[in-house]
């Protein structure tokens, strides 16, 4: 039957019988779209494969999460309010404000009273406490500019206009102890400032935060010694930086983030927002500053992330060694029969490299504590450069960036989000913040016996450092303290001469303590634990850098596979002239020619007017720590003098 359009009436005929299914199943639970969309998600608690979990304290859920916010509001408090703000979790644009808010009482003394308050007394803050990297993701990718996923699933960012740490900026509170227990003047890291100008800069980060709609909370852990791990708090303006700390900070699990309590320190973070530039001892809008009495660090004027990380590793080095812990800049494996190494070395020197080891376990590739009973992990994450990173050369790191990783500065296809790690349009220092649990053989948890062995790395550019030296205690400390590696100068008028570079125990910007302080700890636990310490140099053999060559990757990985196996105890030596380094005369994989530096330079004279310009710049180097006196008397410092380079006549380097 047709219609007057010409089409066909369709015929429908009912069956009782036969029914056609669709996939669905029970309707669901819910009479709004909104209530139907809060389905979708079910509460739950940040996780982490850590240590045994404590057992929870008693007390209703509303207590602790009471107990918990008063702890936080206590932190943000500022210095002239006679309690901490109104707190309240959630983000604010996904839910209403509400008046169930916690206030807490204002701890510290001397705080200025004010009859009058502003807008600040009357808002919530609104606290991100702990979130998921699922979560910063949203966060960031919705509210910060410069915040993409790149195609392996990791989060690209910016960090502004800092793209590196800024040492100049960075003060240490100098009080009655603090200025007998750290280093400071000639040579030290550490630059003072009062402790007045300390609070004003709180109070103007503390002020900063809580005048946001939301500031990003993270309570988190450092050092996976159960005995000696530390209680943190993060307090941020960017989801970029709560993120980058969920990955460098052992992270809790629920149980222990509800007995978590008083932080033992914590962190301001008030990222671009600039230090006033007329507070006495600023020199820039730019100022990262550790209070130890208070127990706090303020961050003003620079949004880049390592800022935070190396704040912390400042604190472990100030808090470890007072616990009798010495404090390493260095990365440690662990071979499958518990022998464990440290790797110490600058940048440029092959530690990363040379510590990644897939026979061996990765126990961290930066900061470790040494206490009576092993090493141990500070952190719970690893911050790699990626600048000409590639999958061929480092393949753990590669495969580590994905989802949950943070990419700092990176430039990346527009269409693809596949990044470029050859392109240094935003800066060289490209870096990649994952878990340590994102390489294949980490050891979980980060802790291992003592070292068996201490590996110091040199990239010698000078060519005039063996491949590999036997070290005695006092030479150890001499090197250690020394932290030397040579870096190729720039170009010009075609020539290329290597530049020495010094820094005291291989992480001079974050030390605390006198550097002799660190080696005298160092030598004492190599000497009760047996540990043996060595020289490894990865730069060039047969001459400078231009006329001599780079020692072979494959020989210093034989090297360092005979360190770990022992074959290297049981070799004969020679000992070098002016440094007095032990040799081996030959070892299995690598040419013997090369064991002793002097053999593989067609120029006899010219290696020891090479060997006496280095040993000139390391004994210049050196002056600085010649007036320091360890214990009573100053046996130990003329040890450690006595451990570097002898030669006869001052005439032959004065030059140097």
């Amino acid at each position: 039957m047709a219609l007057t359009n010409g089409l066909a009436k369709i015929e429908t005929q009912r069956l009782k019988e036969q029914i056609c299914h669709d996939d669905s199943a029970m309707p669901v639970k819910a009479q709004t779209v909104d209530e139907l969309h809060s389905l979708q998600m079910k509460k739950s608690g940040p996780n982490t494969p850590i240590i045994g979990l404590q057992q929870t304290t008693s007390g209703s859920e509303a207590d602790k999460d009471k107990q918990q916010l008063e702890s936080i509001s206590a932190s943000l408090a500022s210095l002239t309010r006679e309690t901490g703000p109104k707190v309240v979790k959630g983000d604010p644009s996904k839910q209403p404000e509400t008046p169930k808010v916690v206030h807490a009482s204002h701890q510290h003394q001397h705080t200025p009273s004010f009859s009058n308050i502003t807008d600040s007394a009357l808002k919530f803050t609104h606290i991100l406490y702990n979130l998921s990297p699922a979560e910063l993701y949203e966060q960031a990718i919705q509210y910060e500019k410069g915040s993409f996923i790149t195609s392996s699933g990791a989060l690209a960012t910016l960090s502004g206009a800092k793209t590196g740490r800024s040492p100049r900026d960075k003060r240490v509170v100098k009080d009655d102890t603090t200025s007998k227990e750290l280093w400071w003047g000639k040579g030290s890291p550490n630059i003072e400032m009062d402790e007045k100008t300390f609070l004003v800069n709180r109070e103007r980060a503390v002020d900063y935060l809580c005048s946001l709609e939301k500031v990003f909370v993270n309570d988190q852990f450092l050092n996976w010694d159960p005995i000696n791990k530390i209680k943190v708090r993060i307090v941020s303006a960017r989801a970029y930086h709560s993120l980058f700390m969920h990955n460098m900070c052992i992270r809790p699990t629920p149980e222990e983030l509800e007995n978590f309590g008083t932080p033992d320190f914590t962190i301001y973070n008030a990222g671009k927002f600039p230090c006033n530039r007329y507070t006495h001892y600023m020199t820039s809008s730019t100022s990262i500053d550790i209070n130890l009495a208070r127990r706090e660090m303020v961050i003003l004027g620079t949004q880049y992330a390592g800022e935070m990380k190396k704040g912390l590793f400042s604190l472990m080095h100030y808090l470890m060694p007072k616990r009798q812990i010495l404090s390493l800049h260095s990365g440690c494996n662990m071979g499958k029969d518990g022998d464990v190494a440290l790797f110490f070395g600058l940048s440029g020197t092959g530690k990363t490299t040379l510590s990644t080891d897939h026979n061996r376990y990765l126990i961290g590739d930066d900061e470790h504590c040494w206490s009576d009973h092993g090493v141990s992990n500070i952190e719970g994450g690893c911050y790699a450069k990626c600048i000409d990173l590639s999958r061929e050369k480092e393949p753990d790191i590669w495969n580590a960036i994905k989802f949950g990783t943070v990419l700092e500065n990176v430039v990346f296809d527009e269409h693809m989000r596949e990044v470029d790690y050859t392109d240094k349009s935003v800066t060289e220092n490209t870096r990649a913040a994952y878990p340590i649990e994102y390489i294949p053989n980490a050891k979980i948890p980060c802790v291992g016996p003592h070292p068996k062995n201490v590996i110091l790395l040199a990239c010698d550019a000078f060519g005039v450092l063996p491949p590999v030296s036997k070290l005695n205690l006092a030479q150890t400390m001499y090197h250690f303290i020394s932290g030397y590696t040579a870096l190729v100068a720039g170009t010009e008028d075609g020539i290329k001469e290597p530049t020495a570079t010094f820094s005291a125990c291989f992480g001079a910007a974050f030390i605390m303590l006198h550097p002799t302080k660190y080696a005298a700890m160092l030598a004492e636990k190599m000497q009760k634990q047996g540990a043996t310490g060595w020289l490894v140099n990865t730069g060039w053999s047969g001459g400078s850098y231009g006329s001599g060559s780079r020692i072979k990757l494959a020989y210093t990985r034989k090297i360092i596979d005979a360190i770990h196996s022992g074959e290297l105890l049981n070799a004969n030596y020679t000992k070098t002239e002016v440094f007095g380094l032990e040799i081996p005369n030959e070892l299995k994989g690598v040419p013997s020619k090369i064991l002793d530096p002097v053999n593989n330079w067609p120029n006899k004279n010219a290696y020891k007017e090479t060997l006496l310009k280095l040993a000139g710049l390391f004994r210049k180097n050196f002056e600085v720590f010649t007036d320091y006196k360890i214990g009573a008397d100053s046996k130990l410092t003329e040890e450690i003098l006595a451990a570097g380079p002898n030669f006869r006549g001052d005439s032959s380097i004065s030059g140097a």
